[in-house]
């Protein structure tokens, strides 16, 4: 007998033995996944995946970037509707029990069994939301346990209300949509305060299977799912019957809504770099920011507008000789495709260097490549501007005469000198030294025209390159790149003559903002995109504001503007007339027609344009100049960024004389000399002879002496300049331009501003297209002007 009680007793020891360590090791077990768990308090701050939003400058929603496309939106404005449908498919006991629900998990489990297979979860809401925000989505034992655990601290931290309303703005609604707001937004391009009771069910009826249920993918199962949703909503009395009748004769919506295409694309993309730099891509994809730019959504929209349209009718009606250029022909079968001319356009405020529209190609789904400030291209003439600004600042007045005759410059080892003024001189020299381009360099004008003696003024309105080669021969290249760098050049410039040709790469963007400083009477602007920067909670994290720096003088700045005005109005940008207010601007060719520039500006904008092809070896076309290309793009997108602005002039600053001057000497002119006009100088620098008296006083006529003696005494009496109005646009017009024939302007020689059977010789412009100079060899090739 004692035998067995002692083996009795025995197995009661053990089995206590064994509950003690069973009870042991699972409160250690316990333990350890309480000690693994995250903390809950996180979710006092808890921040889910937000997305990042771009504003114009008018609030205006250029794009988003996000990962997971969400927007937090408080309880209250999600319509009760809405709330209950959730409630009513996912967890109609929410608010009675304590984050479990046995009765949910046996019925699951009754259902799992009975089709073998794990088809159904007993999951609340609650556990819903501890597994999304905290947890990973595999099924295992622990993660489970982790699971309840996290649950039961949720219920005790939070009121039912803040749960519901993180579940409802945390949880994925299939189509990249999560939360409520980017659901309805999704699926009915609507608010969620606009929803009906009908698309409130549908969209309660996806978290459980997004893609299965979706009414992009199936009709029939998400009209199904929803009336599900509807039919329990009514068992729970959230609706009446009539509401429920409703709801199922409400039609389903089964396709997408488009999306409209992408605006500001490369303005998009140039923003998403700066922000990344600074901030990091967690930041930029998560962070929910707020920021808002210095971009005009309808300045863009009409650059794209513009480029679109000229450049496919450009690639439509390609010159003729570009499609039996065998070159051209062999590049494009090698590509398969039609190769596409390319383009850049910037636009900023000069007063401020906000930027107001950028292209940077023609698709940015097919070329991310961001034209208007990473490609590097040479400026032919649109470089100009710095040699001429030098010369004002160094001596030179816009009525200084300057010979444009054929130039020889020989390298004597140390640097080029100009040996002779006529080719002629070229027979005399050793054979060896005229094929070596390092010796002896003869630039020459487009087709080996040449006008003598010109002035400064007219010698920059037509482009003319032997006379912006003896300007920076005088004030020296080293000089200039100083003042190009200065006014905001930062590509490398070469210190050679060849830089008066614009030989030297540059940017869109470079140029676009060194050519502002002339605009803005001498201040230079740093170009910049973003205003401020506001986190998800409208805290101000970054502010920006103009950075100015002086680096002219105001009167050098407007004699310059007055000479690029004089571009427009008689030299080589004369395209740029149709715009019909006061504006400066210059154009650029490079050579064999490569690359197309003009950059121009007014009061309240300034805007550079480049059109060419990535491929430099291919021409964009015989004569298809900068005036031709680019001026009448840049025209048209102006015309439609400043239609409803004033019309604003350049007004001359303190210390500037207008001074009437003979075109041909650059002296003072009679006010009775063909051609005269008024010229502006900085004061003290205005010519003080007239032509006569540049002859021996005795040699001139009592006549002559009287004319020159009564203009020295004119003092203007009440004579006014004409001014001549032109008419305003007819409803033909098309982006401010009328030509003979329904499609815009590429490059015809002579267009008008109305009908031709309207028009009077007064108020009709004809336009002369200029050709702009052309470097045969040496030193200038490879670039046109």
């Amino acid at each position: 007998m004692k035998p067995i009680l002692k083996t009795i007793t025995n197995k009661k020891l053990l089995f206590v033995i064994a509950s003690l360590l069973l009870i042991f090791g699972l409160a250690e077990y316990m333990r350890y996944l309480i000690k693994d768990l995250p903390s809950i308090h996180t979710l006092e701050d808890y921040t889910p995946s937000l997305v990042t939003r771009l504003y114009d400058i008018n609030g205006e929603l250029i794009t988003e970037f996000y990962i997971e496309r969400r927007t937090l939106l408080p309880l209250k404005d999600i319509p009760v509707d809405l709330q209950n449908a959730v409630l009513a498919i996912e967890d109609d006991k929410f608010f009675e029990h304590w984050g479990i629900s046995f009765r949910g998990i046996f019925r699951a489990a009754l259902n799992n069994i009975r089709r073998r297979r794990v088809s159904q979860g007993g999951s609340t809401i609650t556990q819903q939301l501890a597994k999304i925000i905290f947890l990973t989505p595999e099924r295992t034992l622990t993660r489970k346990l982790k699971e309840l655990l996290l649950t039961l601290q949720l219920e005790y931290y939070f009121t039912k209300a803040e749960i519901l309303q993180l579940y409802l703005n945390q949880i994925y609604f299939g189509g990249g949509a999560y939360g409520v707001k980017a659901a309805a937004k999704t699926y009915f391009d609507k608010e969620v305060k606009d929803l009906n009771l009908a698309e409130c069910a549908l969209l309660a009826g996806l978290p459980r299977a997004p893609n299965y249920y979706s009414p992009f993918n199936n009709k029939r199962r998400a009209f199904m799912r929803r009336a599900t949703v509807i039919k329990r909503m009514r068992e729970l009395n959230f609706i009446t019957d009539e509401e429920e009748r409703q709801a199922h004769l409400h039609p389903l919506i089964t396709e997408r809504i488009p999306k409209p295409p992408p605006v500001a694309p490369y303005f998009a993309e140039y923003v998403r770099i700066l922000l990344e730099q600074k901030y990091g891509s967690n930041m930029i994809y998560q962070g929910g920011l707020s920021v808002y730019t210095t971009l005009d959504i309808e300045m863009q929209k009409a650059a794209e507008e513009t480029l679109d349209r000229y450049l496919t009718m450009f690639d439509e009606e390609r010159p003729k000789h570009l499609l039996e250029d065998e070159e051209f022909e062999r590049y494009e079968i090698e590509q398969s495709t039609p190769v596409k001319v390319q383009c850049g356009l910037i636009a900023m405020d000069p007063k401020s260097g906000e930027i107001r529209a950028m292209v940077g190609g023609r698709d940015f789904q097919e070329s991310q490549f961001n034209r208007a400030y990473q490609a590097r291209r040479q400026p032919g003439s649109v470089f100009k501007p710095f040699i001429y600004t030098t010369a004002i600042e160094n001596g030179f007045t816009p009525a200084t005469i300057i010979n444009d005759s054929p130039l020889v410059y020989i390298n004597d080892g140390i640097d080029w000198r100009l040996t002779s003024r006529t080719t002629y001189f070229i027979d005399t020299l050793p054979k060896e030294w005229v094929e070596d381009p390092m010796k002896v360099w003869v630039p020459a004008n487009y087709k080996n025209k040449y006008n003598g003696e010109v002035t400064l003024r007219k010698a920059l309105e037509r482009s003319m390159n032997m006379c912006s080669i003896q300007i920076l021969d005088q004030v020296r290249p080293n000089l200039v790149i100083k003042y190009a760098e200065k006014m905001g050049i930062e590509s490398p410039l070469t210190n050679t003559l060849s830089l008066a040709l614009g030989a030297s790469d540059v940017t869109l963007m470079e140029i676009t903002r060194a050519v502002g400083v002339i605009a803005n009477s001498g201040i230079r602007v740093e170009p910049y995109a973003i205003i401020r920067i506001e986190d998800n909670k409208g805290r101000i994290i970054e502010e920006n504001f103009p950075q100015e720096k002086e680096v002219l003088s105001p009167q050098t700045c407007y004699v310059m503007t007055n000479l690029l005005q004089g571009v427009v109005q008689h030299g080589t940008g004369q395209a740029a007339k149709w715009l019909r207010r006061p504006c400066a601007g210059k154009t650029g060719t490079t050579n064999d027609y490569t690359d197309a520039w003009f950059v121009g500006f007014t009061p309240q904008l300034i805007t550079g344009v480049w059109v060419g092809y990535d491929d430099i070896a291919i021409s964009l076309g015989e004569k298809m100049s900068g005036g031709r290309v680019a001026a009448p793009i840049w025209t048209d997108f102006m015309y439609k960024s400043l239609k409803d602005k004033p019309v604003l002039n350049f007004k001359p600053p303190e210390g500037i004389v207008f001074t009437l001057i003979d075109p041909k000497t650059g002296l003072l002119a009679l006010s009775k000399t063909p051609g005269a006009y008024l010229e502006a100088f900085i004061k003290g620098t205005e010519p003080t002879e007239y032509y006569y008296q540049k002859k021996e006083f005795e040699e001139q006529s009592e006549y002559e002496k009287y004319l020159v003696n009564q203009e020295q005494n004119y003092d203007g009496g009440d004579e006014k300049i004409e001014v001549i109005t032109l008419p305003p646009m007819t409803k033909d017009s098309i982006g401010g331009m009328k030509i003979a024939g329904e499609k815009p302007l590429i490059a015809p020689p002579t267009f008008y501003m109305v009908n031709e059977s309207t028009a009077s010789e007064k108020n009709r412009i004809s336009i002369e297209f200029l050709e702009e100079n052309e470097p045969q060899n040496g030193q200038g090739t490879g670039v046109r002007e």
